[in-house]
């Protein structure tokens, strides 16, 4: 298998680009997410009927909220399977989410059935938004907005990847497939079977997404964002009273000093108390679309600059020189090869460029994991990503066998819970999983952040233990290669 579609289909990149389409990765997931609100604030008539089409499914959902709806038919309407062939989020090594399961659905019936009981007919806002839905709590995020999205315009996405197949791609690379889910059928209340003609990965299929409505960051409309701007929008509200109330009420959650998180759970009540408050967050973000569309193409350019154009020049970088594919004897030794092949490429290869931009460094450990997992698509041993034996994720497993096991923590220098995490974490994942060595990789951005990793390490008596891989990322103490 190779990396990207272009690769793997055997299709310029350039024409993928000029198709207007996503050149995905199909070893794993890459961190981009469809933003609804690009959809609304298109000038592309297509893309305005899909957000139409979407608000129509949402009305119709509203008008469905009883609150003796049976758990199957809840289940039914507003549960979704994550969309996985899109190649799209947060899964590492893999393509395969979780979804929008039962606490998901419940809430929006809930949320429908209440508090937005009048989605689809406010007068506050340009238009109904399906982010609305998740500003009422917690725990909604860009992930879930954007398999929600996935799953309404799947017909869309699924027309569009059968059109570019059709016109670029060979048969033998095809094949006709039934789609679950595609559409939804008004009249019988159901989801439709629909037939396609698209790209062929293994035994399922691959969907291409359009450039200009995916982001890297969260969804233009979004609850931490909403929190924060809390204090300006009860200025938008002409009504004196409606406004007195509001900070009368917001005051009383606080204490004499509250904290930062005090603040925000006082916010969200409030909001709770007068719901109103979404519509004019809402429109406050209407007003500024243009600065959405701009911000996100500049951080979907980034993500594809650094997980596809510069993965690509990696990995030539990083063979070079090194036994990265001459298989090693174990999986321990297959793990700290990659790990130190990494690290050179980071130090010796102009690689701190890519994860520690002056502008934009990758502030995740996730992001991080991403780049490094790539990297892997081509090894004779099993790697998993998140294993979870109740003790937490682990961010790699590599394994050969049922006997030869090993694991890859990564951490960030900048991570609180460093020295912590070095004394117990990986320690308990072994245990949790059966194996004996692991290899722990910490990132370094800055010279504080190498000073404090020295310092736990002496103190732990861990200072130039093998599988301890630490990595100098700064870019303020390196010429850059390609100068050198």
């Amino acid at each position: 298998m190779e990396l990207y579609f272009s690769d793997q289909f055997n299709v310029a990149s350039d024409v993928l680009e000029e198709y207007g389409a996503f050149n995905v990765s199909v070893v794993s997931d890459l961190p981009v997410f469809i933003d609804p609100f690009l959809l609304f604030h298109s000038d592309k008539p297509e893309y305005q009927e899909l957000h139409e089409s979407i608000i129509k499914y949402l009305k119709f959902l509203r008008d469905e909220a009883d609150p003796n709806l049976d758990d199957a038919v809840i289940k039914n309407l507003y549960s979704f399977k994550e969309v996985k062939q899109n190649w799209l989020g947060f899964t590492v090594l893999g393509n395969g989410g979780s979804g929008l399961g039962p606490k998901f659905a419940r809430e929006l019936h809930r949320a429908l059935g209440s508090i937005f009981n009048n989605f689809g007919d406010e007068l506050i806002t340009q238009s109904p938004h399906l982010e609305k839905l998740a500003l009422i709590g917690k725990g909604v995020g860009r992930d879930n907005i954007s398999d929600f999205t996935t799953n309404l315009i799947k017909n869309y996405l699924l027309q569009y990847t059968q059109t570019f197949a059709q016109n670029h791609l060979n048969p033998e690379d095809c094949a006709t497939f039934a789609v679950t889910r595609a559409e939804f059928d008004y009249a019988t209340k159901a989801w439709k079977t629909k037939r396609y003609y698209l790209p062929k990965l293994g035994s399922d299929f691959v969907l291409l997404t359009p450039f200009d409505i995916l982001t890297s960051d969260d969804t233009w409309i979004n609850h931490g964002d909403m929190i924060h701007s809390f204090p300006h929008l009860p200025d938008a509200i002409d009504d004196d009273q409606m406004r007195g109330q509001i900070d009368s009420y917001f005051r009383s959650r606080l204490s004499e000093r509250p904290s930062p998180k005090e603040y925000a759970q006082a916010a969200q009540d409030t909001i709770w108390k007068f719901p109103e408050l979404v519509d004019y967050y809402i429109r406050r973000q209407e007003e500024n679309g243009d600065h959405a569309e701009a911000l996100s193409a500049d951080r979907r350019g980034e993500v594809y600059d650094a997980l596809v154009e510069q993965v690509r020049e990696a990995i030539p970088a990083i063979e070079q020189g090194s036994n990265l594919y001459q298989l090693p004897h174990g999986s321990y030794e297959e793990s700290l090869v990659r790990a130190k092949a990494f690290k050179d490429y980071i130090e010796n290869n102009d690689g701190y460029l890519v994860i520690n931009r002056r502008d934009r460094p990758f502030s995740r450990e996730t992001d991080v994991q991403i780049f490094f997992g790539l990297i892997w698509y081509r090894t004779e041993f099993d790697v998993n990503r998140e294993v979870n034996n109740g003790r937490g994720p682990v961010d790699f497993k590599v394994s050969k066998g049922a006997f030869d096991k090993s694991l890859i923590e990564f951490k960030l220098a900048s991570n609180s819970q460093l020295k912590r995490n070095l004394e117990n974490q990986v320690a308990i994942y072994e245990k949790a999983n059966g194996v004996r060595k692991s290899v722990k990789v910490i990132v370094c951005y800055t010279a504080e952040q190498q000073a404090k990793v020295d310092r736990i390490l002496g103190e732990l008596k861990l200072a130039g233990e093998e599988s301890i891989v630490v990595i100098d990322a700064r870019n303020d103490n390196k010429p850059s290669a390609s100068k050198a």
